[in-house]
């Protein structure tokens, strides 16, 4: 695949892309569907918001600018893969939450049950009482203890 665009870091940090003559610092990369389809549909956005360039699926760009756009991503983005719920204090809202994510163990205060939200099936986003959101892509893959904790608050 052809870009008619370049993609680097300027000097202050930020992703800058050059098309032709233009250079257009301060790009941000936005993920069109982040749970669903995080690597298909990205955009390059100029700090106005104007759409600089569209990436069909991030597999398509040369390795080193997909590398500047995950790392970009992954700055931005924090939204933690739930692993395995380790105990819930109480079945009644709020509860407190210990779980082990894809980025180490954590805990924190489920404020109620209609925090726990059905993204496209099976997906599920939990979100806590500090607004971060939680992931679980598919709770028929938990472990048993953890999939009967989470089905009490269903």
């Amino acid at each position: 695949m052809h870009l008619d665009y370049t993609l680097t870091r300027n000097a202050f940090g930020q992703l800058e892309l050059r098309r032709g003559d233009a250079v257009y610092p301060g790009v941000t990369a936005v993920r069109a569907f982040p749970i669903g389809a995080p690597e298909h549909g990205l955009s390059l956005v100029s700090p106005d918001g104007h759409e600089l360039a569209w990436i069909h699926h991030l597999s398509e760009l040369p390795a080193e600018m997909r590398a500047l756009i995950e790392a970009e991503l992954a700055g931005r983005e924090f939204m933690p893969t739930i692993r395995r719920i380790c105990s819930v204090s109480s079945f009644a809202t709020p509860s407190t939450w210990e779980v082990d994510t894809d980025r180490g163990p954590t805990r924190f205060v489920l404020k109620g049950e209609d925090d726990i939200r059905r993204m496209a099936a099976p997906v599920l986003l939990i979100s806590d009482s500090h607004g971060i959101h939680y992931l679980i892509r598919n709770p028929a893959e938990l472990d048993k203890a953890s999939r009967k904790l989470l089905d009490r608050f269903l």
